[in-house]
Formats: C-alpha cells, sequence, structure tokens
C-alpha cells in the first residue's frame, strides 16, 4: 500500500473478515482474563475462608505455597499463549489488510 494512500479504516470495519477476527480476539482475551482473574483471586479467598490451603502437603509444605507456585507457572503459561495466539491473530490481520488493499485496487 501506497504511504499516501488513505486508508478508510471504516470500509476495514466492515468487512466480515475483521469483524470475525474482532470476535475472535475478544473471545480469547476475556476467557484468559477470567481464567486468570479467578485462579488470582482464589487465592486469598481459600487463605481467609477456609483451612483447604493451610494443611501441610509435602513435609512443611502447605497447599498455599504450593497454589501460590501453580499461580507463577499459570502466568507463565497464559502470557505464552497469548504470544503464540497473537502471532495468529498478526496474520489474520494482515491477511484483511490485502483484502482491503485488493477491494481498493478495483
Amino acid at each position: 500500500m501506497a504511504k499516501n494512500q488513505n486508508i478508510d479504516y471504516e470500509k476495514i470495519a466492515q468487512l466480515e473478515s475483521f469483524k470475525q477476527l474482532a470476535k475472535k480476539k475478544n473471545s480469547f482475551l476475556w476467557t484468559l482474563t477470567v481464567i486468570f482473574l479467578a485462579a488470582y483471586m482464589l487465592l486469598p479467598v481459600l487463605t481467609s475462608y477456609t483451612k483447604i490451603l493451610h494443611q501441610p502437603v509435602i513435609g512443611d509444605i502447605t497447599g498455599v505455597w504450593l497454589y501460590a507456585g501453580a499461580l507463577f507457572i499459570m502466568t507463565w503459561s497464559l502470557a505464552h499463549l497469548y504470544v503464540g495466539r497473537a502471532n495468529k491473530f498478526d496474520k489474520e490481520a494482515k491477511a484483511i489488510i490485502s483484502e482491503y488493499e485488493g477491494s481498493v485496487r478495483k
């Protein structure tokens, strides 16, 4: 696309492929957000209102330590998953730009 050419973002937003990408991306991001927040908010709830995580699991190590460690693993895993999916979303966005450029040239 030439640098001097104006991009009609409204036209891109009306493309069905863009709408599908936006829906897919929003669904993915909201799902990740809910999982992340639920897991993190569950820790203070379980430690404050129950005794489940206060029990020794391995020697003197309680469930709180294991849960907290698992949160770090979960965070890294979700970040890795996000990067992989973001790369796929970028490829789809490039295809949408190509679709737009093809319709502009006609």
